[in-house]
């Protein structure tokens, strides 16, 4: 427009809710607090499995939005007494200059991205100045699968990852593991290894539940003893907290310190019990966890 950028997805919001912290997901951040989350319109990726299709494949006026300026978002969360804010349901980064304006006005409300991982590095140093958290997809360790399926590019993600925990932004990864496409023991090996060796042991992973959806409804819903095999395939080799998602099982999604094994986090679905935290220290053996409370 006359020589300039302009961002039309600015302040476009098409979805507003107040959800459990654990459904973004983020186990290690604020256990059983809620977050103020919106979503936008539009994605730099086109998941052929995507569940928010209708926002993140929607172009800019074919949905309706309505639209609320950074002040607006502040005012709403000091009003209601919201102290954390998550940008998801569709890709944050594309929403990139709303982000920063949205976190120079409000040092005091922690910020979180629920994102792809398909940033280009200035920014997203950029945003890791202010964030607060991060959960990233790794939605697979092929970059056939990127290319095929997702339009992206694995190496990107990598990079991604490593960028946010350099810059000591709490990060979480969930990897939704898709029966015939990524859910091999060799690729989640390799991805595991990767996370171990690049990123921490103590980096928390989410093996989550695939469900048919969008362009893929004849993929059949992730058997339940695959998630549990690869969540065992994790810890065996190293990762120290590892959950399965988008399921209720006994003891899939609770946390134990790795110290001494014992439970420190009951969760059953959304309902959350910290039992065994003094801070993130361990109450049975005084291990410091990877938690922020």
């Amino acid at each position: 427009m006359d020589g300039k950028l302009v961002a039309y997805n600015y302040g476009r919001i098409s979805t507003m809710a107040v959800d459990p912290i654990e459904k973004k997901p983020l186990y290690h951040f604020h256990p059983g607090s809620s977050i103020f989350s919106i979503g936008g319109i539009g994605c730099n990726m086109h998941c052929d499995y995507c569940q928010n299709y209708s926002i993140s494949q929607s172009p800019i006026g074919k949905k309706r939005t309505t639209y609320k300026s950074p002040a607006d978002l502040v005012a709403f969360c000091r009003q209601q007494g919201y102290t954390q804010m998550a940008f998801t349901y569709n890709e944050p980064s594309i929403w990139y200059e709303y982000i920063r304006d949205t976190m120079d006005l409000a040092p005091d409300i922690d910020m979180v991205l629920v994102s792809n991982g398909m940033i280009n590095e200035d920014p997203l140093k950029d945003l890791c100045k202010g964030i607060k958290a991060i959960n990233i997809d790794v939605k697979a360790f092929r970059d056939e699968f990127y290319k095929n399926l997702c339009g992206g590019d694995l190496e990107a993600v990598k990079s991604s990852c490593e960028i946010a925990y350099a810059s000591k932004v709490h990060l979480e990864l969930t990897y939704l593991v898709i029966p015939g496409y990524n859910d091999t023991v060799d690729e989640v090996l390799k991805f595991v290894k990767w996370a171990h060796e690049h990123l921490s042991p103590d980096i928390p992973i989410h093996f989550t539940r695939f469900h048919p959806d969008y362009n893929m409804m004849a993929v059949r819903t992730t058997p339940v003893d695959t998630l549990l095999k690869l969540q065992k395939v994790a810890e065996d080799h190293g990762m120290h907290h590892v959950y399965v998602g988008n399921v209720l099982t006994d003891e899939g999604s609770n946390t134990y310190c790795p110290e001494c094994g014992e439970m420190v986090i009951r969760r059953t679905g959304y309902r959350v019990h910290v039992s065994g935290l003094s801070g993130n220290r361990c109450n049975y053996c005084g291990h410091r966890l990877n938690i922020i409370r």
